[in-house]
């Protein structure tokens, strides 16, 4: 989630371009990052990408709902907890309840003005962003989870938003060993059934993403336990790196 609700990816799926349009110039004059889909199935791809901060969807869409599509969303650990907001002509109480209850977070109905949709944008990224967490300064490594930046030195390493967090639990837990299924239960945090080899999966991607300064040996593998993060200089004896 984004540290300011003033600076958000948002991604718009709305089938009619005109519309389309309108709702990405005011998200974009309110300072947000906008990224388009006119169709579930273009938007799926997008989402499978890089997963932004926060969803507008028409309900019809072609092919594919938008309640579908969220309910879709909402059934895999990687999308659970993405904010959705549906913008729809469909005004009836059955209509929303059966958005909400699907998984919308919240419920616009068409037409409205700019000024409603941006209220309701910030309001829901005020309510789903993370309690503000301490800064952590470890072995030579920077973590700032205020500005979702992780520099060693002068460098900033370029992480996914799942290795920030990854990261961000290991350097406040360090030299503690957890197992594949609690860092599914601390960094993923959904009930959606999910392989533990996913796990292994993310380090390896923070591993790669820490070489450039050489810090990937504090990712440590502890044969039959899971992972830790070491605060010296790299993997030791009993240890393995993936």
């Amino acid at each position: 989630m984004p540290a300011s609700t003033a600076s958000a990816q948002v991604l718009v799926v709305e089938p009619d371009a005109a519309a389309q349009e309108l709702i990405a110039l005011n998200l974009g004059m309110a300072g947000h990052r906008v990224t388009r889909a006119a169709s579930a199935e273009s938007a799926l791809l997008l989402i499978d990408d890089a997963l932004p901060d926060m969803l507008l969807l028409d309900w019809t869409l072609p092919g594919q709902s938008g309640v579908a599509l969220i309910r879709r969303l909402r059934a895999h650990a990687r999308t659970c907890e993405l904010p959705i907001i549906m913008l729809t002509a469909r005004a009836g109480e059955q209509d929303k309840i059966l958005a909400l209850e699907g998984g919308a977070d919240d419920y616009i109905t068409k037409p409205f003005s700019p000024r409603e949709m941006l209220a309701r944008v910030h309001a829901l990224l005020r309510r789903r962003a993370p309690p503000a967490a301490a800064a952590v300064r470890m072995a030579g490594l920077l973590l700032d989870p205020a500005t979702l930046r992780v520099t060693a030195g002068a460098r900033q390493l370029a992480l996914g938003r799942l290795e920030f967090k990854l990261l961000d639990f290991l350097m406040h837990h360090p030299e503690r060993v957890y197992s594949r299924a609690q860092l599914l239960d601390q960094v993923w945090g959904c009930d959606a059934a999910l392989d533990e080899r996913t796990v292994d999966t993310h380090v390896g991607r923070l591993r790669s993403a820490l070489q450039p300064s050489g810090h990937q040996e504090h990712i440590e593998t502890v044969r039959g336990s899971g992972y830790r993060f070491v605060t010296w200089g790299g993997a030791g004896a009993g240890a393995l790196r993936c």
